[in-house]
């Protein structure tokens, strides 16, 4: 605490005689004196009340907890309430044993059974384009899609007409001469033969002296020439039956180029093979085509089909079931806001192999009615309903109503309002539940409800049951 403003006067008051009369030696010594007693009070009164100011606020701590530790020591005993036994309101399905035979259910993507890049077949250049020439366009089998100038195609077509009339008048040309040929031979044979005859004749007359040597001489070269005569046309036939055959095998060719012109001329129209959808269009009405040149990708709209994968496991459990994986029928739901639409679909192929990245293998079911109840292209992802293979006695229960203890399965009964732990096998799933056998009995209710802490003894009270 400060000093007062009257006390601060006195001090200073006396002090300034001090400082102003030091030098003066017993005139004023009693003023002296009485300033320092004045000063020293006031010091000694500021220091109490600074010390009053300290210790004032730790009594009334020490007061407060002493007072709280005197009401703690006589505070009465409380008094302790029984343990309750809690009891869980839990959910509970009755069992029963039956053979199950549940869906797989199983997600994979549509995909195009069927689908084809159209090429150009011929080079030049597009004079026309079809209307549905554009991508998502729908085309039916045989509608035209393009045609490619056939100008040029259709000279080589006449050309080679042309020049197959010129091969089959050569052709018959040749038969005629060869013809002419061959009645010359006949001439020339009948000839050789009158001419034998006379030599024959002439001979025995010579011997006798009736004609001269010379006229037997005559008629030798007479035979001899007509020899040289059936000697030259047979030449001359196997000339001509030659030439035929050449002549043939040129026709033959002929109509070869004639059938690749033709061909051609035909090609130069592109056609859809199949109903299809449209897309990667790539040509159209002005563009210059060489051969193979990309027109357009076809996706047949009538064979659309559903890949799904099968792991390793579910797909050997369903082989060794002994019924056969192709043709087996199947269900494809796509989910179609606020519906879900179902088609019906066939097993066609399998792969041929167990992909190592997923231990999965791929399966191929074609849609049976891919335009009902509506049209479904490829690349939509739908879910796949696939039967599996039939379970003999056994209880479907909830999933949740399985525990999993160190790698064992329980689940728990009621009896008598308590929990009785059992030791279950799940040897199949269907959807959200399980199919199991094990400890439990048929007309046994287990609880459904999941409990952070299940257990033997466990207390709990039915308030609903969800049998199946």
């Amino acid at each position: 605490m400060k000093p007062s403003n009257s006390q601060e006067l006195l001090i200073s008051s006396a002090d300034r005689s001090i400082t102003s009369n030091g030098n003066h030696n017993g005139t004023h010594d009693g003023d002296h004196e009485a300033a320092r007693k004045i000063k020293k009070t006031s010091i000694l009164h500021m220091l109490s009340r600074r010390l009053a100011q300290i210790l004032l606020p730790a009594l009334v701590i020490a007061a407060a907890i002493g007072a709280y530790n005197y009401l703690h020591l006589t505070k009465p005993p409380a008094r302790k309430k029984p343990a309750q036994e809690i009891v869980l309101p839990v959910e509970t399905i009755k069992i029963a044993f039956t053979d199950h035979q549940p869906d797989l259910t199983l997600y994979g993507t549509t995909v195009a059974g069927r689908q084809v890049e159209l090429r150009a077949l011929v080079a030049g250049k597009v004079k026309k384009a079809g209307p549905q020439l554009l991508a998502g366009g729908e085309v039916e089998e045989g509608e035209t899609l393009l045609e490619i100038e056939p100008f040029d195609y259709e000279v080589g077509v006449a050309e080679s007409k042309a020049q197959l009339a010129e091969a089959k008048a050569k052709l018959a040309e040749t038969k005629a001469s060869l013809e002419v040929e061959r009645g010359n031979l006949a001439s020339a044979r009948e000839q050789l033969r009158l001419a034998q005859t006379d030599l024959k004749r002439a001979e025995p007359l010579a011997t006798r002296g009736t004609v001269s040597e010379r006229t037997v001489d005559d008629r030798r070269l007479v035979l001899l020439q007509r020899q040289q005569t059936v000697t030259q046309y047979e030449n001359n036939i196997e000339v001509w039956l030659a030439r035929k055959e050449q002549q043939e095998a040129i026709i033959a060719r002929l109509n070869t180029v004639l059938r690749r012109s033709e061909k051609r001329l035909v090609e130069t129209v592109l056609k859809a093979p199949f109903n299809a959808y449209v897309s990667d269009v790539g040509a159209q009405v002005g563009r210059m085509l060489s051969v193979n040149d990309h027109v357009a990708t076809l996706i047949d709209r009538d064979w659309i089909e559903a890949r799904f994968s099968l792991t390793d496991g579910q797909f050997g459990r369903l082989a060794e079931s002994g019924k056969d994986l192709f043709g087996r029928n199947i269900d494809i739901l796509w989910a179609v806001e606020p519906r879900i639409l179902k088609y019906k679909a066939r097993i066609e192929r399998i792969d041929a192999m167990v992909k190592a990245e997923n231990g999965g293998i791929q399966v191929f079911a074609r849609i049976n009615t891919p335009h009902y109840p509506a049209s479904i292209r490829s690349g939509i992802f739908v879910e796949i309903k696939l039967p599996d293979v039939t379970y003999k006695n056994v209880a479907k229960v909830p999933s949740e109503a399985v525990y999993n203890e160190q790698d064992k399965k329980y689940v728990y009964a009621i009896s008598d309002g308590r929990l009785q732990k059992r030791e279950v096998t799940v040897v199949g799933t269907s959807s959200a539940f399980f199919l199991i056998k094990g400890e439990i009995k048929a007309g046994e209710r287990i609880m459904t409800t999941r409990i952070s802490r299940p257990g033997d003894g466990v207390r709990v009270k039915e308030v609903a049951s969800n049998d199946i």
